[in-house]
């Protein structure tokens, strides 16, 4: 095999470029027949294909799944250039709603994903029926520049690189209780009494996010008695009256077992960032996602502010 692919091959087509990417970007042949609506054995004979016509090895095959070799490395950035070039055609050719055809990977905190954003998918469903969306909340950051997503909220956002931020709105945190807790423990009345209480809170080397590392600017003597990484897991122990727990509005306004502490004195305010790479933000249906974000929180800033 020779050390350079050649776009210019007879046996070379674009779509060929879509299963490799898929394959690249997942290293499993069946998560990226999932993504493009099709069979394992498609994908696995398109790879093929494709190496066969280029004439390079872009992948190691082991039980694992598929590892991009040295050539296939480079293959990928070649690749990715003329996929984002496809997509800027598809977005000037494209009017209204055909534009919004395909499938948007959306990473965002399993805060926001799962208290806010969950319960406003339906509308954006039925606004767009040709448009998947894939909504991932899995702790670590996704890569945008690696295509892992192709948009992402974050609390810190990237400090530099080639991406588009737009902060779309600010949230608060408050301290709150199980009303059955706090019924039966000494009454809380300044930030010292806090420190009689047992506190739940996330763990701490492995809080993915500066902006979730709080407990220490509510008081600094604060040792958590229960930690856990998922915000849900905070939510289901406080109700449990397991303790105190700092929860942002927009989750603890839905459970009326819980009540607020020292409401006037502890109040936080966090952010929440719209992420997405600059080569992707103009794609239609990466901007509809977008779009429908920004829209739905400023329709519910009363719940993100508290008020």
């Amino acid at each position: 095999m020779s050390s350079s692919p050649g776009f210019g091959h007879p046996g070379f087509t674009w779509d060929d470029l879509q299963y490799f990417l898929a394959v690249a970007r997942t290293g499993q042949l069946s998560v990226a027949a999932r993504h493009l609506r099709t069979s394992h054995a498609t994908v696995s004979r398109r790879i093929d294909r494709l190496e066969f016509a280029l004439k390079v090895k872009l992948f190691e095959r082991n039980p694992r799944g598929y590892v991009l070799t040295t050539i296939g490395q480079r293959f990928i950035d070649a690749a990715e250039r003329m996929e984002t070039e496809a997509d800027r055609l598809q977005m000037d050719i494209a009017s209204g709603s055909a534009a919004h055809q395909g499938v948007v990977r959306l990473s965002a905190p399993e805060g926001i994903a799962n208290f806010f954003l969950a319960h406003q998918i339906g509308d954006f469903t039925h606004q767009h029926p040709n448009l998947s969306l894939e909504l991932v909340t899995i702790q670590q950051i996704m890569s945008l520049s690696r295509k892992e997503a192709d948009i992402a909220i974050s609390l810190d956002p990237p400090k530099g690189g080639p991406y588009e931020i737009e902060k779309i709105t600010d949230y608060r945190l408050n301290i709150y209780g199980a009303r059955s807790y706090l019924a039966d423990r000494r009454p809380v009345k300044k930030r010292d009494d806090l420190l009689l209480h047992p506190f739940i809170g996330y763990i701490q080397d492995m809080i993915f996010a500066p902006g979730l590392d709080y407990l220490g600017d509510v008081h600094p003597g604060i040792k958590p008695r229960f930690q856990s990484s998922s915000i849900s897991a905070q939510l289901t122990a406080t109700l449990q009256g397991q303790g105190l727990c700092i929860l942002p509005h927009f989750i603890a306004r839905r459970q009326p077992e819980l009540e607020l502490v020292l409401a006037r004195e502890v109040q936080l305010t966090r952010h929440y960032f719209l992420v997405r790479h600059r080569d992707m933000s103009r794609v239609p249906r990466v901007r509809a996602v977008a779009d429908y974000i920004a829209s739905v929180v400023e329709d519910n800033r009363d719940a993100f502010l508290g008020n």
